[in-house]
C-alpha cells in the first residue's frame, strides 16, 4: 500500500476545464493519478442522496479513497444546550452522507474556547463525543471515522496534544493532523523532517503505530500572524510549511497517509507534486 494524495474540494483548474458538477470529479482526479478526494460540506450539509451514490459510484470507478469534511457550525466545546443539538445533526447528517457516499472518514473541528477555561471546554468536547458515539453505536452506524483536527488559532481546541487525547476515547476517533495548522499555530515550525517525524511518533506513542502510519493528513502553505492562520497559499508562494522534507518522512519511514492538500485554488496540482515527489522517493528505494 502507498500514501494517498488528492484535493480537499474541487480545484480551479477542474472548473477551468470545463466540469461543473463533483460527480465528475473522481473521473478527473484519475487522469492525474490521484487517490483521493475530500468533500467538503463545511458550509452545511446540502448533497442529495442520489448524487452522493453517484459520487461514490465514480470515486471507486476511479480508485479514489473518499472523506468528508464536516460543517464549520460543529462545536463540541459548548455548554449551550441548543448548539449541543445542532452539532449533533451536523453529525448525523455528514455520517448519512459518507454512508451514501462510501467515504470512511469525516474531519470536524472541536470548536472554539469563547471566555471558558481550556480545561473546561475540552470535558465539553470529551463528553459531547462520547454521547454521540453512543448514539452512532445504539443505531448500527458504526464503520465510519470521526477525525478530529489539529487547527490554526490559538483560540480554538485542537492542538496536537489535544487532538491525541480525544483521540483515546474510542477506536473510532483517529486524528487529522494539518501541518499547516500547526505551522501556523507554533509560529513556523514544522519545517524540517525531523519536526514531521516528531509528530508521526507522538501519534505512535499515544494511539499505536498503525493509526500513525495510516494517519489523515491536510496540507497547505498558511500565512499567520501572532494569532496563528490568516490565510491560506499555494505551493508557488513563499509560506509554509515546506511538503518536501515532510513527504520524504513519509517515504523513507514507510508511512501510508491519506494527505488531503488545501492549498488555494491549486489543491490538486499540488497534491500530484506531493505525490510525484512520493513515488519517486519510494522508486528509489
Amino acid at each position: 500500500m502507498r500514501a494517498q494524495f488528492g484535493p480537499g474540494g474541487n480545484p480551479e483548474a477542474f472548473y477551468a476545464a470545463g466540469y461543473k458538477a463533483s460527480v465528475e470529479i473522481p473521473a478527473w482526479l484519475g487522469t492525474l493519478k490521484l487517490t483521493a478526494y475530500e468533500y467538503q460540506c463545511t458550509r452545511g450539509v446540502n448533497i442529495k442522496e442520489e448524487t452522493a451514490i453517484k459520487i461514490g459510484q465514480q470515486a471507486a470507478k476511479y480508485g479514489v479513497k473518499l472523506s468528508i469534511h464536516a460543517p464549520y457550525y460543529i462545536s463540541l466545546s459548548t455548554d449551550d444546550v441548543k448548539i449541543i443539538g445542532n452539532t449533533q445533526n451536523h453529525f448525523l447528517k455528514s455520517l448519512e452522507v459518507a454512508r451514501w457516499m462510501g467515504a470512511d472518514r469525516i474531519v470536524f473541528h472541536m470548536g472554539g474556547l469563547g471566555k471558558q477555561d481550556r480545561k473546561v471546554a475540552m470535558e465539553n468536547v470529551k463528553r459531547a463525543l462520547f454521547t454521540l458515539l453512543e448514539l452512532v453505536d445504539k443505531r448500527g452506524l458504526t464503520g465510519i471515522y470521526f477525525c478530529p483536527e489539529t487547527m490554526g488559532k490559538q483560540n480554538q481546541l485542537g492542538s496536537l496534544e489535544e487532538v491525541l487525547a480525544v483521540c483515546t476515547l474510542s477506536e473510532w476517533l483517529i486524528p487529522t493532523i494539518d501541518f499547516g495548522h500547526l505551522h501556523a499555530v507554533t509560529g513556523g515550525k514544522y519545517t524540517t523532517e525531523e519536526e514531521f517525524e516528531a509528530v508521526f511518533d507522538k501519534v505512535g506513542e499515544i494511539l499505536g503505530k498503525e493509526v500513525a502510519k495510516n494517519l489523515h493528513i491536510h496540507f497547505s502553505p498558511i500565512e499567520f500572524t501572532k494569532g496563528g492562520e490568516k490565510r491560506h497559499w499555494t505551493f508557488a508562494d513563499e509560506f509554509g510549511p515546506p511538503y518536501e522534507p515532510f513527504v520524504a518522512v513519509c517515504a523513507k519511514r514507510g508511512f501510508t497517509p491519506r494527505v488531503i492538500c488545501e492549498s488555494a485554488g491549486t489543491q490538486a496540482a499540488d497534491a500530484k507534486a506531493m505525490q510525484d515527489l512520493y513515488v519517486s522517493l519510494i522508486e528509489q528505494k
